[in-house]
């Protein structure tokens, strides 16, 4: 339920984009019409109209994921945060400027802020984020727990740079395609090879006594 609410705005942005680009003049009468005021020229083209109308759908889904959540009462992601300012900083830069380049390269810097956050959180504090997120339902030893922290961030790493790849060597229809199937299908591949993992460890003590030695991991 939390991996569909979190790829909702991504979702809506995927259809926003199909259906506009099947419709390109409407499109660009409805851009025109509703965002006149906050594009530069006040006109939108039929071919840049599709990239527009997505990224201010995707701008309204996320400010309406942070809403519902602080409706409820319930804690916001500090990684929803980020995500809020840099599709509404990115997003608008997109919308006023007629240039896809800055939606483009939101996932990206989303995605290495996290492999940067997870990096510094590790090497400058000694806070393992992944072993805090995750040591409550898993035990498994120091050792182990740095290399899943390690994967994740070489993981954010190379998805920032398929992410531009994909973004500025192929059509944007590819790049909207990639961003819902190809990110959902990398990220569930991912974590079900981070579970198989730890199932292989979990049964190792987070720690061991004093002048024990410890098997190696494999």
């Amino acid at each position: 339920m939390k991996l569909l609410f979190d790829f909702l705005p991504v979702v809506l942005f995927f259809g926003t984009f199909k259906y506009a680009e099947s419709q390109k003049e409407w499109a660009s009468a409805t851009a025109t019409e509703y965002l006149g005021l906050w594009v530069s020229g006040g006109v939108v083209g039929p071919n840049e109209a599709p990239i527009l109308l997505a990224t201010v759908v995707v701008m309204i889904a996320t400010l309406a994921q942070v809403g519902f959540l602080l409706l409820r009462r319930q804690k916001v992601d500090t990684m929803l945060w980020v995500s809020l300012a840099l599709v509404v900083l990115l997003g608008g830069a997109t919308v006023w400027l007629h240039s896809d380049t800055f939606i483009k390269w939101k996932p990206t810097v989303l995605y290495w802020a996290m492999g940067l956050v997870l990096a510094a959180a590790a090497g400058f504090f000694k806070n393992n984020l992944i072993q805090r997120l995750l040591s409550d339902k898993v035990e498994v030893s120091a050792s182990v727990w740095a290399r899943l922290n390690l994967a994740w961030i070489l993981f954010f790493l190379l998805m920032g740079g398929l992410n531009l790849l994909v973004a500025f060597s192929f059509s944007s229809d590819t790049w909207v395609n990639f961003k819902l199937f190809g990110v959902l299908g990398l990220t569930l591949l991912f974590t079900l090879a981070q579970g198989v993992y730890l199932s292989r460890h979990m049964n190792q003590p987070a720690s061991h006594p004093p002048g024990r030695a410890s098997s190696p991991d494999i």
